[in-house]
Protein backbone atom coordinates (compact mmCIF):
# COMPACT_ATOMS: atom_id res chain seq x y z
CA UNK A 1 0.00 0.00 0.00
CA UNK A 2 1.42 3.68 -1.01
CA UNK A 3 0.31 5.49 2.06
CA UNK A 4 2.45 8.78 0.50
CA UNK A 5 0.35 8.63 -3.09
CA UNK A 6 -2.71 8.29 -0.93
CA UNK A 7 -2.03 10.81 1.23
CA UNK A 8 -0.93 13.49 -1.97
CA UNK A 9 -4.10 12.25 -3.99
CA UNK A 10 -6.24 13.55 -0.56
CA UNK A 11 -4.12 16.72 -0.44
CA UNK A 12 -5.33 17.49 -3.98
CA UNK A 13 -8.66 16.62 -3.15
CA UNK A 14 -8.74 18.98 -0.31
CA UNK A 15 -7.20 21.67 -2.10
CA UNK A 16 -10.01 21.64 -5.07
CA UNK A 17 -12.75 21.68 -2.78
CA UNK A 18 -15.32 24.79 -3.41
CA UNK A 19 -16.46 24.63 0.19
CA UNK A 20 -14.01 24.24 3.21
CA UNK A 21 -16.43 25.23 6.13
CA UNK A 22 -16.31 27.94 8.69
CA UNK A 23 -13.49 28.90 10.58
CA UNK A 24 -14.34 29.45 14.43
CA UNK A 25 -15.40 32.81 14.42
CA UNK A 26 -16.63 32.90 17.95
CA UNK A 27 -13.27 32.77 19.46
CA UNK A 28 -11.42 36.28 18.13
CA UNK A 29 -7.89 34.26 18.17
CA UNK A 30 -9.28 31.19 15.97
CA UNK A 31 -11.25 33.87 13.91
CA UNK A 32 -8.18 34.87 11.75
CA UNK A 33 -6.95 31.59 10.99
CA UNK A 34 -6.53 31.15 6.92
CA UNK A 35 -9.51 28.50 5.70
CA UNK A 36 -6.88 27.59 2.78
CA UNK A 37 -4.83 25.57 5.18
CA UNK A 38 -4.66 22.57 5.26
CA UNK A 39 -2.35 19.61 6.73
CA UNK A 40 -2.23 15.62 7.19
CA UNK A 41 0.87 13.14 8.79
CA UNK A 42 0.00 9.36 9.18
CA UNK A 43 2.66 7.52 11.94
CA UNK A 44 2.93 3.73 10.35
CA UNK A 45 3.13 1.00 13.22
CA UNK A 46 6.59 0.34 11.67
CA UNK A 47 7.54 3.70 12.84
CA UNK A 48 7.41 5.80 9.28
CA UNK A 49 5.49 8.71 9.13
CA UNK A 50 3.94 10.53 6.16
CA UNK A 51 2.58 13.84 5.72
CA UNK A 52 0.96 16.35 3.00
CA UNK A 53 0.37 20.12 3.18
CA UNK A 54 0.58 22.49 6.27
CA UNK A 55 1.40 19.26 8.42
CA UNK A 56 4.37 21.27 10.03
CA UNK A 57 2.34 24.59 11.20
CA UNK A 58 1.33 24.59 14.39
CA UNK A 59 -2.33 25.45 15.17
CA UNK A 60 -4.42 24.99 18.50
CA UNK A 61 -6.09 21.23 19.18
CA UNK A 62 -8.81 22.70 21.29
CA UNK A 63 -11.25 20.13 22.16
CA UNK A 64 -8.56 17.60 20.78
CA UNK A 65 -7.00 17.67 24.03
CA UNK A 66 -9.70 15.90 26.02
CA UNK A 67 -8.50 12.80 25.26
CA UNK A 68 -5.17 13.38 26.52
CA UNK A 69 -6.78 14.90 29.84
CA UNK A 70 -9.44 11.95 30.24
CA UNK A 71 -6.14 9.50 30.02
CA UNK A 72 -4.85 11.78 32.97
CA UNK A 73 -7.92 11.81 34.60
CA UNK A 74 -8.31 7.85 34.30
CA UNK A 75 -4.78 6.98 35.21
CA UNK A 76 -5.29 9.20 38.79
CA UNK A 77 -8.90 8.75 39.41
CA UNK A 78 -9.73 4.83 37.98
CA UNK A 79 -13.64 4.40 37.51
CA UNK A 80 -14.45 6.64 40.21
CA UNK A 81 -14.35 9.10 37.63
CA UNK A 82 -17.50 7.83 35.81
CA UNK A 83 -19.64 8.58 38.78
CA UNK A 84 -19.22 12.27 37.43
CA UNK A 85 -19.48 11.82 33.62
CA UNK A 86 -21.09 9.69 31.58
CA UNK A 87 -20.14 7.49 29.16
CA UNK A 88 -22.95 7.86 26.51
CA UNK A 89 -23.29 9.69 23.03
CA UNK A 90 -24.94 13.25 23.71
CA UNK A 91 -26.90 13.82 20.67
CA UNK A 92 -26.71 17.24 21.08
CA UNK A 93 -24.27 20.30 20.43
CA UNK A 94 -21.08 20.12 22.27
CA UNK A 95 -21.46 23.52 24.11
CA UNK A 96 -25.06 22.67 24.83
CA UNK A 97 -26.93 23.12 28.60
CA UNK A 98 -30.30 21.05 27.73
CA UNK A 99 -28.98 17.75 29.21
CA UNK A 100 -27.80 19.17 32.29
CA UNK A 101 -30.82 19.61 34.10
CA UNK A 102 -32.70 16.46 32.86
CA UNK A 103 -29.55 14.83 33.89
CA UNK A 104 -28.94 16.84 36.91
CA UNK A 105 -25.55 18.01 36.11
CA UNK A 106 -24.08 14.96 35.17
CA UNK A 107 -22.61 15.48 31.58
CA UNK A 108 -23.32 13.00 29.46
CA UNK A 109 -19.53 12.08 28.01
CA UNK A 110 -15.90 13.51 29.34
CA UNK A 111 -15.81 15.04 25.24
CA UNK A 112 -18.67 17.66 25.17
CA UNK A 113 -17.55 20.92 26.72
CA UNK A 114 -19.82 19.88 29.91
CA UNK A 115 -17.86 16.50 30.16
CA UNK A 116 -14.65 17.62 29.85
CA UNK A 117 -15.00 20.33 32.13
CA UNK A 118 -15.52 18.50 34.98
CA UNK A 119 -12.53 15.84 33.99
CA UNK A 120 -10.32 18.86 34.18
CA UNK A 121 -12.18 19.68 37.35
CA UNK A 122 -11.73 16.01 38.90
CA UNK A 123 -7.84 15.95 37.88
CA UNK A 124 -7.04 19.47 39.51
CA UNK A 125 -8.81 18.25 43.23
CA UNK A 126 -5.35 19.17 44.84
CA UNK A 127 -3.32 20.64 42.81
CA UNK A 128 -2.87 24.15 41.42
CA UNK A 129 -3.42 24.83 37.66
CA UNK A 130 0.03 25.64 36.81
CA UNK A 131 0.81 22.07 38.29
CA UNK A 132 -1.58 20.45 36.34
CA UNK A 133 -1.18 21.87 33.06
CA UNK A 134 2.77 21.34 33.64
CA UNK A 135 1.34 17.45 33.79
CA UNK A 136 -0.45 17.59 30.98
CA UNK A 137 2.00 19.14 28.74
CA UNK A 138 4.67 16.77 30.42
CA UNK A 139 2.63 13.65 29.19
CA UNK A 140 1.51 14.76 25.57
CA UNK A 141 5.27 15.83 24.94
CA UNK A 142 6.02 12.14 26.14
CA UNK A 143 3.96 10.45 24.32
CA UNK A 144 4.64 12.90 20.83
CA UNK A 145 8.65 12.37 21.54
CA UNK A 146 8.78 16.30 21.47
CA UNK A 147 9.57 18.70 23.83
CA UNK A 148 8.74 21.62 21.19
CA UNK A 149 5.01 21.75 22.13
CA UNK A 150 3.31 24.52 24.18
CA UNK A 151 0.23 26.61 25.42
CA UNK A 152 -0.94 29.53 22.92
CA UNK A 153 -1.36 32.23 25.91
CA UNK A 154 -3.00 34.72 23.10
CA UNK A 155 -5.61 31.72 22.74
CA UNK A 156 -6.64 30.96 25.79
CA UNK A 157 -6.57 34.74 26.41
CA UNK A 158 -9.54 34.48 23.99
CA UNK A 159 -11.07 31.69 24.94
CA UNK A 160 -11.35 32.92 28.84
CA UNK A 161 -12.57 36.79 27.28
CA UNK A 162 -15.70 34.61 25.42
CA UNK A 163 -16.04 31.74 27.01
CA UNK A 164 -19.58 32.88 28.86
CA UNK A 165 -21.48 29.75 28.01
CA UNK A 166 -18.50 27.65 29.81
CA UNK A 167 -18.95 29.69 32.77
CA UNK A 168 -21.98 28.57 33.02
CA UNK A 169 -21.83 24.88 32.70
CA UNK A 170 -19.38 25.46 35.24
CA UNK A 171 -21.85 27.12 37.14
CA UNK A 172 -25.12 24.55 36.49
CA UNK A 173 -23.01 21.86 37.57
CA UNK A 174 -21.35 23.54 40.66
CA UNK A 175 -24.80 24.22 41.37
CA UNK A 176 -25.84 20.25 41.46
CA UNK A 177 -22.40 19.82 43.27
CA UNK A 178 -20.74 18.62 40.49
CA UNK A 179 -17.61 21.17 40.32
CA UNK A 180 -15.43 20.55 43.71
CA UNK A 181 -13.15 23.80 42.66
CA UNK A 182 -14.15 27.43 41.85
CA UNK A 183 -15.61 27.76 38.30
CA UNK A 184 -13.04 30.51 37.60
CA UNK A 185 -10.36 27.77 38.77
CA UNK A 186 -11.24 25.26 36.25
CA UNK A 187 -12.08 26.64 33.46
CA UNK A 188 -8.88 28.55 33.54
CA UNK A 189 -6.97 25.37 33.38
CA UNK A 190 -9.37 24.32 30.84
CA UNK A 191 -9.60 27.27 28.39
CA UNK A 192 -5.57 26.75 28.88
CA UNK A 193 -5.79 23.33 28.20
CA UNK A 194 -7.81 23.81 25.29
CA UNK A 195 -5.20 25.93 23.68
CA UNK A 196 -2.12 23.70 23.17
CA UNK A 197 -0.78 24.19 19.72
CA UNK A 198 0.66 21.40 17.96
CA UNK A 199 1.25 20.72 14.28
CA UNK A 200 -0.20 17.79 12.17
CA UNK A 201 3.05 15.56 12.53
CA UNK A 202 3.49 15.89 16.36
CA UNK A 203 -0.70 15.31 16.71
CA UNK A 204 0.20 12.01 14.33
CA UNK A 205 2.82 11.08 16.58
CA UNK A 206 0.97 12.09 19.96
CA UNK A 207 -1.60 9.13 19.28
CA UNK A 208 0.70 6.42 18.93
CA UNK A 209 -0.42 5.22 22.40
CA UNK A 210 -3.82 4.83 21.30
CA UNK A 211 -2.82 2.69 18.05
CA UNK A 212 -0.97 0.20 20.06
CA UNK A 213 2.42 1.16 18.78
CA UNK A 214 5.65 -0.12 20.03
CA UNK A 215 7.37 2.09 22.41
CA UNK A 216 4.45 3.46 23.93
CA UNK A 217 3.84 0.54 26.56
CA UNK A 218 3.36 2.15 29.73
CA UNK A 219 2.05 5.39 29.33
CA UNK A 220 -1.39 4.73 29.90
CA UNK A 221 -2.79 0.63 30.37
CA UNK A 222 -4.46 -1.21 27.28
CA UNK A 223 -7.33 -1.04 28.67
CA UNK A 224 -7.82 2.58 29.35
CA UNK A 225 -6.82 2.94 25.61
CA UNK A 226 -9.76 0.69 24.78
CA UNK A 227 -12.55 2.81 26.94
CA UNK A 228 -10.44 6.06 25.12
CA UNK A 229 -11.17 4.73 21.88
CA UNK A 230 -14.77 3.33 22.41
CA UNK A 231 -15.26 7.16 23.72
CA UNK A 232 -13.65 8.51 20.96
CA UNK A 233 -15.60 6.39 18.08
CA UNK A 234 -19.27 6.83 20.04
CA UNK A 235 -18.46 10.55 21.17
CA UNK A 236 -15.56 12.40 19.61
CA UNK A 237 -17.41 14.20 16.98
CA UNK A 238 -20.35 15.91 19.60
CA UNK A 239 -23.73 15.26 17.70
CA UNK A 240 -21.84 14.08 14.50
CA UNK A 241 -20.06 11.66 16.04
CA UNK A 242 -22.51 8.77 14.43
CA UNK A 243 -22.16 10.42 10.56
CA UNK A 244 -18.05 9.84 11.60
CA UNK A 245 -18.70 6.08 12.89
CA UNK A 246 -20.48 5.32 9.54
CA UNK A 247 -18.00 7.33 7.31
CA UNK A 248 -15.07 6.20 8.56
CA UNK A 249 -15.39 3.75 10.92
CA UNK A 250 -12.36 4.30 12.90
CA UNK A 251 -11.53 6.28 16.66
CA UNK A 252 -11.57 9.86 16.38
CA UNK A 253 -11.30 13.22 18.42
CA UNK A 254 -12.25 16.95 16.71
CA UNK A 255 -11.32 20.60 17.90
CA UNK A 256 -13.18 23.83 16.86
CA UNK A 257 -9.58 24.29 15.35
CA UNK A 258 -9.94 22.31 12.54
CA UNK A 259 -7.84 19.53 14.18
CA UNK A 260 -8.86 15.55 13.89
CA UNK A 261 -6.83 12.99 15.48
CA UNK A 262 -7.90 9.91 14.38
CA UNK A 263 -6.54 6.33 15.03
CA UNK A 264 -6.38 3.16 13.24
CA UNK A 265 -5.63 0.47 15.86
CA UNK A 266 -2.55 -1.53 15.54
CA UNK A 267 -1.92 0.27 12.04
CA UNK A 268 -1.41 4.33 12.40
CA UNK A 269 -2.09 7.16 14.34
CA UNK A 270 -3.19 10.23 11.50
CA UNK A 271 -3.91 13.77 12.35
CA UNK A 272 -5.30 16.31 10.05
CA UNK A 273 -5.84 19.70 10.29
CA UNK A 274 -8.42 22.07 8.49
CA UNK A 275 -9.68 25.21 9.99
CA UNK A 276 -13.14 25.57 8.28
CA UNK A 277 -16.05 23.84 10.50
CA UNK A 278 -19.34 22.23 9.40
CA UNK A 279 -22.47 22.73 11.31
CA UNK A 280 -21.54 20.36 14.20
CA UNK A 281 -18.44 21.83 14.66
CA UNK A 282 -15.95 19.16 12.97
CA UNK A 283 -13.19 19.88 10.51
CA UNK A 284 -15.32 19.97 7.17
CA UNK A 285 -12.38 18.89 5.05
CA UNK A 286 -10.65 17.04 7.89
CA UNK A 287 -13.83 15.25 7.97
CA UNK A 288 -13.56 14.33 4.01
CA UNK A 289 -9.67 13.79 4.08
CA UNK A 290 -9.94 10.65 6.71
CA UNK A 291 -13.34 9.28 5.08
CA UNK A 292 -10.99 8.74 1.89
CA UNK A 293 -8.39 7.83 3.76
CA UNK A 294 -10.43 4.76 5.28
CA UNK A 295 -12.47 4.30 1.98
CA UNK A 296 -8.33 3.87 0.06
CA UNK A 297 -6.55 1.81 2.63
CA UNK A 298 -9.60 -0.38 4.09
CA UNK A 299 -8.73 0.53 7.86
CA UNK A 300 -11.97 0.00 9.79
CA UNK A 301 -12.44 -1.33 13.76
CA UNK A 302 -15.38 -2.67 11.74
CA UNK A 303 -13.53 -5.39 9.93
Amino acid sequence: MDVAAILQAIEVAAKNSPDRGRVADYIPELASIDPDRFGMSIVMADGRQHSVGDARLPFSIQSVSKVFALALALGRLGDRLWQRVGREPSGLAFNSILQLEHDRGIPRNPFINAGAIVVTDAVLAGYAPREYLGELLRFVRTAAGDDDIHINQDVARSETETGHRNFALAHYMRAFGNLTNPPEMTLGAYFHQCAIEMTCEQLARSGRFLAGMPGMAGLVSPSRVRRINALMLTCGHYDGSGDFAYRVGLPGKSGVGGGILVIAPGRASIAVWSPGLNSQGNSKLGTEAVERLAKSTGWSVFG
